[in-house]
């Protein structure tokens, strides 16, 4: 069979905002943007090309839409903090040699992360490191990254003991891999990274309960510092309640989940998990009948947290220890839709508190908790107004009132209840598996996922109008949950650690009818390759109480 040679033009077009250029195949980014848009390239950290996320070295092999990626935008915060990520661990493994990183949770605009060494880590230590990477931005080190065979790679991280590697090595299941280093520290290469330190502007590293926290700017503004890290006491204190759930069960690693499910084990990894969300559920309910004065348990998490859920298995907890609830739906307190306050874009701000009857609210509370008969309206969204109909509710001395909304932890939702009568919940899913010991799951990945599936279900909403959605429900979150969540009486997690290898079976054909040429197209790549680092879990072992249900269909509860 003879060979045929494609032709190939030597010159590509690039198209930025309506704009033409005429260059050379194979220029890369980088070049690119030096050229063309000098002003702009200094604060580039990427760029799309066709719809696709790259970093500043790829070479522009084809006629192609280019948008540069700054920090402005989600992508290039997530390549700005993958960059410094890599930074700490060569810090660490230059000053500590033998000393083991961890990354944990995200707490506000930074990551903390476990450092594993003796002696234990000092405040000295936590300078140098800070010190180390500041040197490499001076020196505009280079991160070198290089594709080997997976075997190779795994050779590479026996050597170094990073076990935890070896195994995601093994579980992207790929002749290849890319690594990432910058001379001592080798790492597995998940997304795009600046090329060098000089893009790292503004961070620091400072001490944090028995680790140390890898503070990023502030969002959009790359030149400011980082803000200092807020004392998320009980936050934080879920978070490692977590962790060791997970070690508990075997569990800290996407490749230690994928072997248990070969390994056919995932059905009692399953029921544990259950059982210790029930076990919390418990302690919930125990803490609500110790407060005596309780009468109001307000429920409050972001998007697709299972609140809906954790309420109806709270109210069977609080049934079985004598305590009579009954549910009332904020949702029905909603003010009329020409009411309703509009956003910066114009569009109608369902999620701000003053898209709800507040007075109405109110009102009806003080006279619920006196044991007075009110009628309390019903709204329709369809219609976006407030039914005619009312249904009369009363609430007698030996009962409560559950109320899950975002607006939950603020007290003017709740102002004519007296603090000592509610009780406050924030329910969230704080995912704690991670892919490996340097490299973490993004938490609202999690609530993304269960949102395009239920979505998809039960919402007529396909995948894409779930991915155009998230950023404006995210803001809304930042700006009406997040801002509260430390004013919590309690917190509950409502992550599973197998959840993703679940949620796989029904987004991953969901993302694929994502169209390559819709804006969306990005994101659902990103979250596509992270889902096939998964092993599928079928859903027949997950109970029908599971929160999970709440999302893929099968739930013994009524929505």
């Amino acid at each position: 069979m003879s060979s045929v040679a494609l032709a190939s033009p030597t010159t590509v077009v690039v198209r930025v905002d309506g704009q033409e250029f005429s260059v050379s195949r194979g220029t890369r980014v980088k070049a690119f943007l030096r050229r063309h848009f000098p002003d702009l390239e200094p604060q580039c950290l990427g760029a799309i090309l066709g719809n696709r996320l790259a970093d500043l070295e790829t070479p522009i092999a084809a006629s192609c839409d280019l948008v540069p990626v700054t920090y402005a935008s989600k992508a290039g915060a997530r390549i700005y903090r993958a960059t410094l990520t890599v930074m700490l661990c060569e810090a660490v493994a230059r000053l500590f040699p033998g000393a083991r990183v961890q990354v944990g949770q995200a707490l506000g605009d930074g990551y903390y992360f476990d450092v594993f060494k003796e002696p234990m880590l000092s405040l000295e230590d936590v300078a140098a490191i800070e010190a180390e990477m500041r040197r490499m931005v001076e020196r505009k080190e280079a991160l070198a990254t290089m594709r080997v065979p997976v075997q190779q790679a795994i050779e590479v991280f026996q050597a170094a003991g990073a076990t935890s590697k070896v195994g995601m090595a093994r579980a992207m299941r790929h002749p290849w891999v890319t690594l990432v280093t910058m001379g001592r520290h080798v790492d597995l290469w998940f997304h795009p990274l600046l090329p060098t330190a000089e893009g790292i502007r503004a961070f620091h590293v400072v001490p944090y309960a028995h680790g140390l926290v890898l503070g990023f700017p502030p969002p959009g503004r790359p030149d400011e510092p980082p803000r200092p890290p807020r004392n998320h006491r009980g936050l934080f204190a879920v978070y490692r309640e977590t962790r060791e759930w997970n070690r508990l069960l075997g569990v800290e690693t996407i490749a230690d989940l994928n072997r248990v499910v070969v390994e056919g084990r995932i059905g009692e990894v399953i029921r544990v998990a259950e059982a210790l969300h029930e076990r919390k559920i418990v302690a919930v309910a125990d803490e609500v009948a110790r407060r005596r004065g309780c009468r109001l348990v307000l429920v409050a998490g972001p998007s697709s947290s299972g609140k809906t859920t954790f309420v109806k298995r709270l109210r069977m907890q609080l049934m079985a220890i004598g305590i009579r609830p009954k549910e009332l739906s904020v949702d029905n307190y909603y003010v009329n839709r020409k009411d309703t306050p509009r956003d910066e874009d114009g569009e109608y701000d369902f999620e701000c508190i003053e898209a709800i009857d507040l007075p109405l609210l109110n009102e009806q509370l003080d006279a619920l908790l006196k044991g007075r008969t009110v009628k309390t309206p019903r709204y329709s969204f369809q219609k976006g107004t407030r039914s005619p109909k009312t249904v009369p509710m009363q609430l007698g001395p030996q009962e409560i009132l559950l109320i899950e909304g975002i607006h939950g932890l603020n007290d003017r939702l709740t102002e004519a209840v007296p603090r000592e009568q509610k009780f406050r919940l924030y329910v969230s899913a704080l995912t704690q598996l991670c892919m490996d010991d340097h490299n973490r799951i993004f938490t609202s990945d999690a609530r993304l996922l269960r949102r395009i599936v239920r979505d998809r279900l039960y919402r007529g909403y396909c995948g894409a109008e779930t991915l155009r959605r998230w950023p404006k429900v995210r803001a809304g979150e930042e700006r009406h949950i997040y801002a509260f969540q430390d004013q919590a009486d309690m917190m509950f997690n409502s992550a599973l650690v197998y959840e993703p290898a679940v949620l796989k079976v029904f987004a991953e054909r969901y993302l694929m009818e994502v169209q390559d040429s819709d804006p969306v197209f990005v994101e659902a790549t990103r979250l596509l390759e992270f889902l096939d680092l998964f092993v599928p879990i079928f859903a027949d072992d997950v109970p029908a109480t599971s929160i999970l249900r709440e999302f893929i269909g099968g739930s013994s509860f009524e929505y």
